[in-house]
């Protein structure tokens, strides 16, 4: 089994403690093997499943296996896979949870279940990947407009500044208009405002190094080719 970008959690739901033992063993044999948890269906309930990657139902008691399988059928966030005991079983079961994986147990079963459970856990990871490369392109398109926004408001700020410097510079010159008290004001509005006006000047240069490193870029990058082929 290959890694996993984050540590997959695998939760098997059985009254059947042989079922259990045989799953979780084989898992564990694995190089990189999941997490995985048991439950027995007296403490399953829906939001169980919510904490993990991948939910495999067994043998349970008291015809239970109908709620348990509606309510992972429901939840598009977890991947299921139900084993049933025999084959005549499964195109009914394919029927009514389009979206759940069946296996009966034949001899391998164990093998099958192991791959069918690998599988779905990819499939887990790349809608993990999918949903963190969406935050990352939010992030950055809300980075980008505070950017611009920046951008636009640095003529203002600078003015602004620009004003509030030369006015500080003129009191502070007339030291007979000032008290001491307010001359320490005066010196602290232009401190602050100095510094300010270092931030935007040092935004400026990084907008400004941003710009040429685009073109440098732009300027390195080939022309698209055809695709290569690849061969599975």
């Amino acid at each position: 089994m290959e890694a996993f970008l984050h540590h997959a959690s695998v939760l098997i739901v059985t009254d059947d403690p042989e079922f259990a033992r045989t799953v979780a063993a084989r898992w564990q044999s694995e190089s990189r093997a999941p997490g995985v948890t048991v439950a027995d269906s007296d403490v399953w309930q829906p939001s169980i499943a919510e904490g993990y990657d991948l939910v495999v139902s067994g043998p349970v008691r008291n015809g239970k296996s109908r709620a348990i399988l509606n309510a992972l059928c429901s939840s598009a966030a977890t991947a299921a896979v139900h084993v049933v005991e025999h084959e005549k079983d499964v195109p009914a079961l394919h029927a009514q949870y389009p979206g759940l994986a069946v296996i009966h147990r034949h001899d391998g079963w164990v093998n099958a279940l192991i791959l069918v459970g690998a599988e779905a856990l990819r499939r887990v990871e790349a809608i993990h990947r999918s949903q963190r490369a969406e935050r990352l392109a939010l992030e950055c398109r809300q980075d980008a407009a505070l950017g611009r926004f920046i951008l636009e408001m640095r003529p203002g700020i600078n003015d602004a500044l620009t004003s509030v410097l030369g006015n500080a510079d003129l009191l502070l010159l007339d030291s007979a208009a000032s008290v001491a008290e307010g001359r320490e004001q005066l010196q602290t509005i232009h401190t602050m405002a100095l510094r300010l006006h270092q931030v935007m000047q040092r935004f400026s240069s990084l907008a400004a190094e941003m710009r040429a490193g685009e073109k440098e870029s732009q300027a390195e990058t080939p022309p698209a080719s055809a695709p290569v082929g690849v061969r599975y």
